[in-house]
């Protein structure tokens, strides 16, 4: 800002600080959207000649807009008898306010205000011609756009000249631009079609704003600036039915502002339940998106893929996943992934914004004639993204074919953001969009606001539970999840667990399973779950009574457990266990771990490495 727009902001302009506190709103919003209001408040002097700011802020409460071009306001002048209108506005609204005063009256100013939810970066008035009294546009910068306020002159000369200032000074922004007020003309007028040319008509001209009490014509608007491009969409508009508050109605649009394609993607592309055949590519975006995968055995000709629900193409989410299947086995493909923002999804009416294209990445399907793979196990990570960074360091020279995380790596699920930051982080780490993983739930998976909503962001390998039973080339892997670690009946869960019953319905399968032709043919045979059922000691065992009986009969080549935050190699028959068990380390660098697990024909190996990269152990299976 110039010397002489700081004397002109001191001069006209106030700018007072408030804290945005929540209040309810009695119109429906939908998420993503910002809400823009204007409203002609006549000086809070109302139809019944009353003057009453709180009638005003209430007005404005009950709408719960983001921001607010508000008119006609008396700033410590006689006829409002000292007060300050949008000061006063501000304080009963708990909303952050910028004026703009346009001329000089009675000992004070008289001109036009902003008030805002989020604290303006900030704020410049425009002088606007006006042959009865002189006009101004009031423009604050809140963090994604630009919003202006303005009230036109009664002369049309003036009202055409100054839509032709003002598209000068707003085409130097580079943030959408919004105009809101009462622009003293109706939508059939010059004016409008002026406007038209570079901006669009958010509000809905059909609804009439003046006078209040009895409406005869449209004169209040609120605008979208399209001069260099369209950078938004209208989900909703209404004109309140106010008759008596002031002598204009006031409006408001919900409008959703469309992202840049560069911010898009809330994650990379990460691969989740592979197959021989198939594989399923998950990744989150900031908004509501239209996705697709363009993939193909060759990068220049590459086939679409969408995911379908019953003859509707999966749309308007941010959670993406889809399942590429009819591949063939040990092949490299190569794919990216194309979301297409959606503004707006109606019955009859779509509209769209940029799309957004990941750079081309490959993976290589399983192939069960395969003799050879590498396995990482992580455990217990929870949530130390600078430990999980260390213990990457001492495998980035290992080729790895998948990634199993074997419980407690996303701790305490509370939201949906907790969840992804971490499964991002790791993600990023072993190029999860390359290598597919595999999340085990631990005891801490299972608690939180979001934990059961956690399979959105995860597949569950063959689709149907978290646990589940597969192969990598001649190597058969059984995966067990044994729930939390106390009784189901100990307070902290107040009555709304039964993992008893998930671990005995586990038990049947785990009979099934280790009877089975595809167990009994493997050549290598290696189990994962969270909470050990040996090692444990007097501890709670919470899996022991059903698995066990099962468990020392079944020709396991390896376990692999977690949960005790120490590492242990527990040698086949020291605790009754038919096969070797490894207990991975905590969550902390004086015990954490990470395992190799190699297959290479018919020998396998297992290196478990410390965060400096020392051998706790080399075991051949």
């Amino acid at each position: 800002m110039n010397v002489h727009f700081l004397k002109l902001i001191s001069a006209v302009c106030c700018f007072t600080f408030y804290t945005a506190w929540g209040y309810s709103t009695d119109f429906e919003r939908i998420e993503n959207t910002e809400r823009i209001m204007s409203y002609n408040v006549r000086n809070a002097l109302g139809m019944d000649n009353q003057r009453d700011y709180q009638r005003i802020a209430d007005v404005i409460l009950r709408v719960s807009p983001d921001v607010v071009a508000v008119q006609e306001l008396d700033s410590v002048t006689e006829r409002s008898q000292g007060v300050d209108a949008l000061a006063r506005l501000a304080d009963l609204t708990k909303m952050y306010s910028v004026y703009g005063a346009s001329i000089d009256y009675q000992g004070g100013k008289y001109g036009i205000g902003i008030l805002s939810k989020e604290k303006p970066l900030s704020w410049e008035r425009i002088p606007l011609p006006g042959s009865e009294e002189k006009r101004s546009l009031l423009m604050v910068e809140l963090e994604k756009y630009i919003f202006c306020c303005t009230h036109f002159s009664l002369k049309e000369p003036d009202r055409l000249a100054s839509v032709a200032i003002i598209n000068d000074y707003v085409q130097k922004f580079g943030k959408p631009v919004f105009l809101a007020g009462d622009i003293n003309a109706t939508p059939d007028s010059p004016v409008l079609s002026a406007f038209q040319k570079t901006w669009k008509i958010l509000s809905n001209p059909k609804q009439l704003t003046s006078p209040a009490d009895k409406p005869v014509r449209t004169i209040d608007y609120i605008f979208g600036y399209t001069g260099k491009q369209d950078t938004c969409s209208v989900l909703q508009t209404r004109v309140l039915n106010e008759p008596v508050a002031s002598d204009h109605l006031p409006l408001f649009a919900d409008i959703r502002l469309r992202a840049d394609k560069n911010a898009i993607f809330k994650t990379k592309p990460y691969l989740q339940n592979p197959a021989v055949d198939a594989v399923t590519v998950m990744w989150q975006t900031y908004v509501p998106c239209y996705s697709w995968i363009e993939y193909g055995e060759d990068s220049t000709r590459m086939k679409r893929e969408r995911t379908s629900v019953e003859g509707e193409a999966m749309a308007n989410n941010q959670d993406n996943r889809i399942r590429l299947s009819g591949l063939k086995p040990g092949t490299k493909y190569y794919y990216r992934v194309c979301s297409r923002e959606i503004t707006l999804y109606e019955p009859y009416r779509k509209e769209f914004g940029a799309t957004a294209t990941s750079p081309v990445s490959s993976f290589i399907t399983l192939d069960d004639n395969k003799k050879a793979f590498t396995a990482i196990i992580f455990n217990d990570i929870h949530d130390n993204y600078a430990l999980f960074d260390k213990l990457c360091s001492q495998i980035k020279d290992v080729p790895y074919d998948i990634v199993f995380f074997n419980g407690d790596c996303i701790a305490d699920v509370q939201s949906e953001r907790n969840a992804v930051r971490s499964i991002s982080h790791y993600s990023e780490k072993i190029k999860a969009d390359a290598v597919p993983s595999i999340y085990l739930r631990g005891n801490h998976e299972t608690r939180g606001a979001y934990s059961m909503f956690l399979w959105n962001l995860l597949e569950k390998v063959g689709g149907q539970h978290s646990y589940c039973a597969f192969n990598i080339g001649d190597t058969r892997f059984v995966l067990l999840d044994a729930g939390e670690d106390k009784p189901d009946d100990h307070w902290v869960y107040y009555g709304l667990n039964d993992f008893t019953q998930y671990r005995k319905d586990q038990a049947e399968f785990l009979r099934k399973e280790t009877a089975s032709k595809a167990f009994r043919s493997a050549s290598r045979r290696v189990l994962l779950y969270h909470i050990p059922t040996y090692g444990l000691g007097e501890s709670f065992c919470p899996a022991c009574e059903e698995w066990n009986g099962i468990l020392s009969k079944a020709n396991f080549d390896i376990c692999f457990n977690a949960h005790t935050h120490k590492f242990n190699y527990i040698q086949k028959g020291k605790e009754g266990n038919n096969f070797p068990v490894i207990i991975g380390g905590g969550s902390n660098e004086k015990s954490a771990t990470v395992m190799i697990l190699q297959k290479k024909e018919k020998e396998m190996n297992l290196k478990v490495l410390n965060v400096n990269g020392e051998e706790l152990l080399t075991l051949d299976l």
